[in-house]
């Protein structure tokens, strides 16, 4: 062989194969649409006209970009529920925490890379409660030739849970904030944007799920609701669990999933039965005296050759407050944990943070309603307050004046927290956020509080995936509690429900330099102040360093 030829063949050996994704474009015009559910109808913000919004589909490793253009008269932001946004904090999304929102008459794009992460996420609206109708799914296929570390299925099924109000849901919040009170609930849940008959509309047709005798199928369920958990389930039909908030999970059965705002479910149902139609539920779990939505939201699973009069099988929905059935789902859930999937939990923790979550009372003089005071929520005591310029610009360009890193590691005031509730149930308020020294480790429990009332809070934390190390009842006890954490398998998600009355105990890395934002996923605790933000500074080289700003971030 030519010495020249053995060179190029000695280089093409060692040197690895470069495996770059492919780039996507998508196209989001934000457009208002006449639409019409319960039996009435009202104009809906929608992306390209749709309800759920367009799945956006990419593979691991690609790169996505999408024009959001905004035609409607409010400002609009969107978030990418999960997606790591490694270094691209620019493209998160949350108003006035990685952006100014996008104006009307304006346009943005945002610009990320899928990395090291398959399965189903979510996008959303960051703004106002323009998420109740500006959502939809992310489906996340592995690199080409990975295969699922579980059966193939026949096909997939993108499932969106919801909510719907028959009002237009920026008057609902309006009126809740100028009263101080907690807003009306909605009038209905969805599957894939429809209800399903309901006494008072019985003529509405509901989502149709077809499928072939002896097929296996795999549901990604997301809950794209505003304000409530949901049960799932479908008559006559198992589940496996394979993956939630897009992590491979131990596949395990059961008849029925708890599903927070914010979270995604992947599960695998084989059509097992000969023939027929099986009814689709999705229910609230509710186990706090707080006034829900308590329609079911029903679809229907239609077996091929099943004639249309055929009456359909029907399933019972746990009662609202079953939490046993919940924390049934929820203790099953194990990472994967196998050699191409580890679980990379931090076994030391160079932060060891608690924070209280829950509702506090301020006073508020034209709050008649509240009888001058309004119902405020907070982490540590502190109710955020959001800032007029994005806290990433202010972070990057050095503005002063913006917010502080003074956000307490530990509640400013210890007491029994699930138990009878202090007597000044004030809270403070601030701008302030959490400093983090790039690739730390970091320990936060999230302590329900009894104020007002406890209450199960699903807490999502953008730019990480956690690992959830443990939970309990009642108020945490390091010395006790931290003995019995699974430091090898536990369920690695982006959102997590702090338990009622209870605690739960995340660990994740630093490894993301920029602003990121964690708050309740029930918007309603979201307004009212439940979040804060972590600020993780950049590590050595530019590899480890938030990228600049793009030319066309929006202006404040």
């Amino acid at each position: 062989m030519d010495s020249w030829l053995q060179i190029l063949v000695l280089v093409a050996c060692i040197t690895p194969a470069v495996v770059q994704g492919r780039v996507r474009n998508y196209t989001f015009n934000v457009v208002m649409k006449n639409t019409t559910r319960l039996c009435s109808s009202k104009p809906i913000v929608t992306v390209n006209g749709m309800f759920p919004g367009p799945t956006l589909y990419a593979r691991e490793d690609d790169t996505v970009l999408v024009r959001v253009s905004n035609r409607v008269k409010y400002n609009v932001t969107i978030h990418w529920h999960g997606i790591r946004q490694l270094r691209s904090g620019w493209a998160d999304g949350p108003a006035y925490i990685t952006q100014c929102p996008i104006q009307p008459g304006q346009s943005y794009v945002y610009n990320f890379t899928i990395t090291g992460q398959r399965g189903t996420l979510l996008w959303h609206a960051h703004i106002l409660w323009l998420r109740a109708t500006l959502h939809g799914a992310i489906v996340i296929l592995p690199k080409r030739g990975v295969p699922y570390p579980f059966p193939k299925p026949h096909k997939e099924v993108v499932v969106v849970l919801g909510e719907w109000w028959k009002s237009d849901t920026e008057a609902v919040i309006k009126q809740a904030i100028k009263s101080g009170l907690a807003p009306n609930v909605s009038d209905a849940h969805t599957i894939n944007g429809h209800p399903g008959p309901i006494s008072n509309c019985p003529s509405q047709g509901g989502f149709t799920l077809p499928v072939e005798s002896g097929k296996r199928y795999m549901l990604r369920i997301v809950n794209a609701a505003l304000n409530e958990e949901l049960f799932f389930k479908i008559a006559g039909h198992q589940l496996t669990i394979v993956e939630v908030d897009a992590t491979y999970v131990k596949p395990f059965k059961t008849d029925t999933i708890v599903i927070a705002p914010g979270q995604t479910t992947n599960a695998l149902i084989s059509a097992d039965q000969s023939s027929g139609k099986y009814l689709v539920a999705a229910s609230p779990f509710m186990d706090s005296p707080i006034t829900v939505d308590n329609v079911t939201a029903t679809a229907t699973l239609h077996y091929s050759g099943t004639l249309a009069a055929t009456s359909t099988t029907l399933t019972k929905t746990p009662p609202q407050n079953a939490t046993a059935v919940a924390n049934n789902f929820i203790n099953s859930l194990r990472s994967l944990n196998s050699k191409i999937y580890p679980a990379k939990v931090p076994l030391t923790v160079d932060h060891n943070l608690l924070f209280t979550v829950g509702l506090g009372i301020n006073p508020c003089p034209s709050c008649k309603a509240g009888n001058g005071s309004r119902v405020v929520a907070s982490m540590n005591n502190v109710t955020f307050v959001m800032p007029t310029t994005a806290l990433l610009q202010a972070h990057f360009f050095n503005i002063s004046g913006v917010f502080t890193s003074d956000f307490p590691g530990n509640p400013p005031t210890t007491f029994n927290y699930t138990g009878s509730p202090p007597t000044n149930l004030r809270t403070t308020s601030g701008t302030k956020v959490y400093r983090l020294r790039y690739n730390s480790t970091v320990q936060l429990v999230l302590q329900d509080t009894g104020i007002i009332a406890p209450e199960n809070h699903p807490i999502h934390l953008h730019g990480f995936n956690f690992f959830a190390v443990g939970k309990g009842l009642g108020n945490y006890n390091p010395k006790v509690d931290q003995k019995n954490f699974n430091l090898v398998d536990p369920v690695e998600r982006n959102t997590i429900g702090v338990p009622s009355g209870g605690w739960v105990a995340i660990r994740f890395r630093a490894d993301n330099p920029g602003v990121w934002f964690m708050h309740c996923h029930l918007e309603i605790h979201t307004t009212w102040g439940l979040k804060m933000a972590f600020l993780v500074d950049n590590g050595k080289g530019p590899n480890e360093s938030l990228l600049p700003p793009p030319s066309d971030l929006p202006k404040c």
